[in-house]
């Protein structure tokens, strides 16, 4: 299963990594990419949702499900 995510906040390469990180630690993914230009993330697994925003709104982003 892959997951969309739009991702608010994110300005640099720092930024992009924690992010990466932060989804990577949600159990059932198996692979992330972040890319901050585009301000979004793809996460490949069965992670649930809302662990997946709550992971992101930890550290300090804000994240949704893309339509």
């Amino acid at each position: 299963m892959t997951t969309e995510l739009t991702i608010s906040g994110m300005t640099c390469g720092h930024c992009e990594k924690a992010v990466r990180d932060a989804l990577q630690g949600v159990p059932g993914v198996q692979s992330v990419q972040v890319d901050r230009t585009a301000g979004q993330a793809t996460v490949t697994g069965d992670a649930d949702l809302q662990a997946l925003i709550h992971a992101v709104t930890e550290e300090g982003y804000v994240a949704q499900a893309r339509a």
